[in-house]
Formats: structure tokens, C-alpha cells, sequence
């Protein structure tokens, strides 16, 4: 019976910084994952990267510790090792059940190990078993990536996050194939292992995150490094993350300089043969314009709310904008259901000043709301391209945030041959793997935007792909170097700004020259002969073998199960891992009698720039992952709040597990995650919420960082920033402050006024305001 209830003194329970809902704190830490240390070095147009990640057990028994995290798409993972109380294993590559075999066995029989596996071509997953209590094991991932270029900028991107993604189909019985919120589904039968759990909003900093990116030109001129989503320090060519930041957001770093034509061949140790890559950059010649048939399909989905509706919005006004009359287009907008403007019908209509403006009018009423059913509108868009003669275009606007991938790219294989397939990726944590090979089935470009101020930049090479290439129906003829065919992939077309690149493997010493051979925009022959030189770069082979491997899992994946014998052979002979293979590496000593009694799959964190859960979209419990006490973030066994889930059989569901709207969202309300509708904004017009002090901070330092930039640009900077407070404050419900600076500086005027009155004004608003206790609020 309680008799007594006894008040602490407030030096006894001292508030955890940044603490929020469920969060715990002991003296030994609450999550397995300490850090994530990226080091990468770039060479031109390659960059190789070490991944460490720093595991320690804070509980009384020995510890499996699952992560699912994201790497670049395009990266070939080439080495996976693993290092405990002095011990050093290396991991070996093998085929993906027996490298499960041999973890398994591993753990059974009482030995730490570790196992990386590929679960998507951007979404990889590593358990570590048998960490013994209070220990700290690492693990090491080495890999290589293309660095892609275009006007005269390459791109080196780095994922910091998986980010929640939606779930189609029935439920599937059965032991589930992992461990994350979502079940299984007959559209997507590995879910469980792409939705990891989401840390609830306000969680204290669980992991230290350091990020280093050295930069050799390798004979080319750097002009300049730009950062467009982290604040980094320049030391002389290296940049370095800031202390304190979270792996919630891409890494992304642009680098100026000029690419050359060259042919440069990378042989192999034993000399017998090598792999060349070719790099042809086209001449500023204009291309001509033909007639278009293009569909825009646009996601309008929950995922998409706050600034990535308002920048798809723009992008998809923008490109409908370019459209003259000779060309024909329709637009589509998805979210559970597929709609179109109703004064243009469903189907392909002239481009002209009329219809073009009834498309941008119903997309300037396009609000976030419901789930992400991708496959229906992307089907309905081929099929009003196959009936279209010309020049076929299909654009997607999205955040890819989908877990069906390869039931899409199955479903749609074979129906977009001839058409030209865009994607535009608009997040900070945007699904790239999944787009990058859907604009792939068409010889597309994937445009990836992580903040509006990225935006125009991406839409100018957007509408440069939808015109007309200069070269068409290119081929490669060799003169003098053995190449092998089957190792040569799709060419694709040759567009302005952007270099042609062909990886391939030849045979023998190397030598001799390639030329590439097309027709020209008026329908002209065309070709350009390069002449091989020797560029030992042992980088070459994994990434063109990482490519080899992506084109046949495409491949497998739209229905060529026979394939998966040569992705293995593939794989395992050139050493890099694919999703039918895994690195396994397992100690010899035995250190946990009986294996791990605890597991614990760790929480990711909340993608920045998303908007907080609904609140209404499931209810919030208190449940430790892994059985571990407390909170680490969303229940478990079910979506986390707000984010998605699979839709109950038979009725299509939005994020968060409520039934999603079949009609609009009220009047000017950004719609909540899944089809809950967020509140009216004449709900919360009686009191203002405060604005997101985390990214108010990110737009003050953002200024901070350019206060030397030309008079120009910071004032194009000011009036971008003005768009964002604007639709954050309509966001809010209406926030005075906010939306006075916006109007401000969306008006124009005195540079240094309104810089140092932008500063000012974020200043007032990210510094901590007093609360009264809730309990009294």
C-alpha cells in the first residue's frame, strides 16, 4: 500500500537535453548503435568510402544487434570485416543462405559474428551477435561509387537514413521475414525488413555521427564545393560534418569542375583483361524540338506533406510550363486513388495556352493525403503512351517512398520499351534505388531534390532530358580492343550537358580505340572516336560489375527468375555483393555459452523535413524493441505512428493505419500522413504551434554560411527562404511571426536590409521560450 509520496529535489532528476516522449537514459546508454564514421576519399569521378559503425551492449547479457540502414545506390560493396577485444575478422562473401547458415551457426555455438546483406539496391541490413555485456565491436564496410556529372557539376551523395516507406498488399502468414513495424505483404514480401522503427520525434542524439569526403581532382580543375543540406568546415580539399549532427538526412556535396572525353582502361592483377570505361562529353550543340506526348504523374500521397508537396507543386507546374502546342500531354495525381484535371478528361490533349493553364490550376490544388498506390497510375500512364506516336515521355514526381519496388518494376518491364521514363526524388531521405531503376527501363534521368533551393537547378536539366537527345541509336565499335559484347550494357542517347558513359570488360593486354556511333538530332550520322589509355584504378571493376549486377536483378525482377545463378556467379567472382549473396564474417572464439539472450533491432531516426506523425493515425504504447524496457520509438508489431502500414484486405489504407479519404482534404489543410485528415487550419487559429526550432536553426546557419556570397544570389536565397516560412506558416495554422518575415522578404528590396532582418527575425524564433508546466497548460 502506498503511504507516502516523497518530492525530489531538482538536482536529483536533472532533464535528459533534447529529451522527448519515451526516451530513456542509463548510465550505460539505451541503443546498441554508438556511431556511424564515414570517411570518403573522391578521385575524379569515383569516390571510394570506408562505413564504420560503432556497436556496444549496455545490457547484462549478450546482445544481437540488427540495423537496417541506407547506402548509395549505385555503390559496389566490395569489403565487410569485423573487430572485437583485439580480435580482427574478415568477412567473406558468400551465397546469401549459407552465409546465413554460417551466422546462424556461429551464434548458436556461443561465437560472435557478423552478416551485411542487401535487402534493396539502397537499403542494406547488418546484425551483429554475441556482443558480450558492456563490449564494443565494430564493423567495416568498404565501397566504391560513380560520382554522376552534368553541367559541368559531379555529385557525390551519401544516405544517412531509411525512411519510412509505404506498404501495399494482404498481410502474408507465416514467420515474418524480419523485424521491422510493417508485416509482410504479397505485394511486398520482405517489408519487414525495409521498416525499421522510427525514434519518436524528440529523442535525445543516440548516435555520433562523423562524415569526412577528401577531394583529388585527378588532373581536372575544382572550381568550388557547395554542401546543400549539412553545415561542413573546409579543410583545404577535405570537408568535414559538423559535431552534433543526425543521420536524418542525406549527405550531399557538389563538386565544379570540367569532365573530358577519355577512354581509360583498368586491367586486371593477372593481365588477361581489364575493364574500360568510355566518357564521351557532347558538344553544346542545341537540340532541335519534336512533337512530345508526355504524362505527368504526380504523388500526392501522406509521405509527401509539408515542403516536398510544395516543391512537387512547382516541379510539376514547371514542366507542364515548357509543353508548347505541338506537343500532347495529360496529368495525373495519385494518392489512394488516381485522378486528373476534370476539364482536360483522362486522356492526351493538346499543349495549349488553355489546357496547360487548367493543369497548373489543378495542381496549385493539390494536397499531401492518403497512401502511396504507385503501380495503378504508372500503368495507366503507359498505357496512354503506348496509343501515342512520336516522341513518348512519362515523368514521375514522388519520393519514392514505396516498399513494392519489384512488383512495379515487374508490372511495367516490358510496357515502357520506347518510352522515356523521368523521375524526380523529392525528399532529404529520398528513395534513389527504386527511382534510378525505374527511369532506367526507359533510358531516363533521375533527378534527386533535397530542398527547394535545389529545385530549379534540378527542373533546367529535368526539361533539357524531355526535349530531343543530340545522338540517338548509339552504338560502340572497337578498333584494336577486344571487347566482350555481353559485358556492354544499354547505351541510352546522348542529351545536352550530360556525358555519355559505357563501362564494359574486354579481354587480352588492352589497347586501341573505341568509337561511338549514333544519328544527330536532324538524323545525320554522327560518331566520335577516343583512343585507350592505361588508368590503374581498381575502383573500375567493382563499379562496373556493381552496374552488371543491377541490370540483371532488374532484369530478374520484371520476370527472369532463371537469371539468379549468374547473379550469383556474377556477384561472387567479382566480389561485390548483390542481394543474393551476403558477407559473413565469424570469429572462432567462443565468448557467449548458449548465444545472445537479448535482441534488439535499432531505431532509425525520423527523416528531416517530414512533418510529425499524425496524432490520430495509431495509437502510441509504450513498447521496448528487442524486448528491451522502455520506449525506443514506435510500437512494435505495428507502423509507427503516423507513417504506414499495409492496408487491411480488400480496402486501400494511408500511413498511420486509418482509411484514407476517397475525396479532398478540407479546405487548405495539408493533409496528415494516411489519409487522417490534419486539422483545419480554422481548428487551430485560436493559438499558433510553435514553428520546428530544428529547421528554423538549419535555415539560420544556411545564411550564415553564405553571408559572402554575390548581392544576386543572396537575394534569390531570401526570396526562396520566404516561400518556405510561408508554407510552413500555413502549415501551422497561421504563425505571425513566420508569415511576416516571408511576406518581408518575399517582397523584395535592400539586400542588406533584408539579410540582416532574415537573420534577426530566425534568431527571435529558434530561441527557447519559456512553457508553462503541462500540467497546467
Amino acid at each position: 500500500m502506498l503511504s507516502s509520496i516523497t518530492t525530489l529535489r531538482p538536482e536529483e532528476c536533472p532533464p535528459v537535453p533534447d529529451a522527448g516522449l519515451g526516451a530513456l537514459s542509463t548510465a550505460r546508454g539505451n541503443l546498441p548503435l554508438e556511431s556511424v564514421d564515414v570517411t570518403a576519399a573522391v578521385s575524379g569521378l569515383v569516390a571510394g568510402v570506408e562505413v564504420v559503425q560503432g556497436f556496444r551492449n549496455p545490457h547484462d547479457v549478450a546482445l544481437e544487434a540488427t540495423y537496417v540502414f541506407p547506402l548509395p545506390d549505385r555503390a559496389a560493396v566490395t569489403a565487410f570485416r569485423m573487430e572485437a577485444d583485439g580480435r580482427v575478422v574478415e568477412g567473406v562473401l558468400k551465397e546469401r543462405g549459407q552465409a546465413r547458415a554460417d551466422y546462424d551457426q556461429a551464434l548458436a555455438q556461443g561465437r560472435r559474428a557478423a552478416i551485411a546483406e542487401e535487402d534493396r539496391p539502397d537499403v542494406f541490413t547488418i546484425r551483429v551477435g554475441n556482443i558480450v555485456p558492456g563490449e564494443r565491436v565494430t564493423v567495416h564496410l568498404t565501397l566504391n561509387q560513380p560520382l554522376p556529372y552534368e553541367d559541368g557539376a559531379a555529385t557525390f551523395r551519401f544516405p544517412l537514413v531509411v525512411a519510412p516507406r509505404y506498404i501495399p498488399g494482404t498481410p502474408l502468414d507465416g514467420e515474418q521475414a524480419g523485424d521491422g513495424w510493417s508485416s509482410d505483404t504479397d505485394a511486398a514480401p520482405d517489408a519487414s525488413r525495409i521498416t525499421p522503427p522510427v525514434l519518436l520525434p524528440g529523442f535525445p542524439n543516440p548516435v555520433r555521427l562523423s562524415l569526412a569526403v577528401s577531394v583529388d581532382p585527378a588532373g581536372l580543375e575544382l572550381r568550388e564545393m557547395c554542401s546543400s543540406l549539412h553545415v561542413v568546415r573546409e579543410e583545404g580539399t577535405t570537408v568535414r560534418l559538423r559535431p552534433g549532427e543526425r543521420l536524418d538526412r542525406d549527405f550531399v556535396l557538389r563538386l565544379l569542375f570540367d569532365a573530358s572525353t577519355s577512354l581509360a582502361l583498368a586491367p586486371d592483377d593477372d593481365g588477361e583483361g581489364g575493364t574500360f570505361t568510355l566518357t564521351v562529353v557532347p558538344d553544346p550543340a542545341p537540340a532541335t524540338t519534336t512533337p512530345r506526348n508526355v504524362v505527368l504523374v504526380l504523388d500526392r500521397s501522406g509521405s509527401m506533406a509539408g515542403w516536398k508537396m510544395v516543391a512537387a507543386r512547382r516541379a510539376a507546374a514547371r514542366i507542364v510550363d515548357t509543353l508548347t502546342s505541338r506537343d500532347r500531354f495529360a496529368v495525373l495525381s495519385f494518392d489512394d486513388v488516381v485522378e486528373h484535371p476534370e476539364k482536360l478528361g483522362g486522356g492526351l490533349v493538346e499543349a495549349s495556352d488553355r489546357n496547360r493553364y487548367r493543369a497548373v490550376e489543378h495542381l496549385a490544388r493539390l494536397e499531401a493525403r492518403g497512401g502511396t498506390e504507385m503501380l495503378d497510375p504508372l500503368e495507366r500512364a503507359a498505357t496512354l503512351l503506348a496509343g501515342a506516336s512520336g516522341d513518348r515521355v512519362l515523368v514521375l514526381v514522388t519520393d519514392g517512398q514505396v516498399g513494392d519496388e519489384d512488383r512495379i518494376l515487374k508490372a511495367l518491364g516490358t510496357r515502357l520499351r520506347g518510352v522515356r521514363v523521368h523521375t524526380v526524388g523529392i525528399d532529404r531521405a529520398v528513395n534513389a534505388g527504386f527511382l534510378g531503376r525505374l527511369a532506367g527501363l526507359g533510358g531516363g534521368r533521375c533527378e534527386l531534390v533535397e530542398s527547394e533551393d535545389r529545385l530549379d537547378e534540378a527542373m533546367e536539366h529535368i526539361h533539357r532530358r524531355i526535349g530531343a537527345p543530340l545522338v540517338t541509336d548509339l552504338s560502340v565499335e572497337a578498333d584494336g580492343l577486344d571487347v566482350i559484347t555481353e559485358t556492354v550494357g544499354h547505351i541510352g542517347s546522348i542529351y545536352p550537358g550530360v556525358p555519355l558513359t559505357v563501362l564494359g570488360r574486354y579481354r587480352g593486354a588492352g589497347g586501341g580505340a573505341l568509337t561511338a556511333r549514333g544519328l544527330d538530332a536532324a538524323g545525320r550520322p554522327w560518331e566520335h572516336r577516343v583512343t585507350a589509355t592505361v588508368a590503374a584504378n581498381p575502383a573500375t571493376r567493382a563499379i562496373w560489375a556493381r552496374a552488371r549486377l543491377r541490370t540483371l536483378e532488374d532484369r530478374y525482377a520484371t520476370g527472369s527468375p532463371w537469371l539468379e545463378d549468374e547473379i550469383v556467379k556474377t556477384s561472387l567472382r567479382y566480389g561485390v555483393l548483390c542481394r543474393f549473396t551476403a558477407f559473413v564474417a565469424a570469429d572462432t572464439r567462443t565468448v557467449a555459452e548458449g548465444g545472445p539472450g537479448h535482441r534488439v533491432i535499432q531505431p532509425v531516426e525520423p527523416p528531416s523535413g517530414w512533418g510529425s506523425p499524425a496524432p490520430a493515425a495509431a495509437p502510441m504504447r509504450a513498447v521496448a524493441y528487442g524486448g528491451a524496457p522502455g520506449g525506443y520509438g514506435a510500437p512494435a508489431g505495428g507502423p509507427p505512428a503516423g507513417y504506414g502500414g499495409p492496408p487491411p484486405s480488400g480496402a486501400p489504407r494511408g500511413y498511420g493505419g486509418a482509411p484514407a479519404r476517397s475525396g479532398p482534404p478540407p479546405s487548405g489543410a495539408p493533409g496528415g500522413y494516411g489519409g487522417v485528415p490534419a486539422p483545419a487550419p480554422s481548428a487551430r487559429r485560436g493559438r499558433s504551434q510553435e514553428p520546428p526550432r530544428e529547421q528554423l536553426t538549419e535555415e539560420l546557419e544556411r545564411l550564415r554560411a553564405a553571408v559572402s556570397l554575390p548581392a544576386a544570389e543572396r537575394l534569390r536565397m531570401l526570396q526562396d527562404l520566404g516561400s518556405r516560412l510561408a508554407a510552413l506558416a500555413a502549415h501551422l495554422g497561421g504563425h505571425a511571426e513566420l508569415a511576416a518575415l516571408a511576406e518581408e522578404l518575399q517582397a523584395g528590396g535592400d539586400v542588406e536590409t533584408l539579410w540582416r532582418r532574415a537573420v534577426e527575425g530566425l534568431e527571435a524564433l529558434v530561441r527557447p521560450v519559456k512553457r508553462r508546466p503541462f500540467w497546467k497548460r
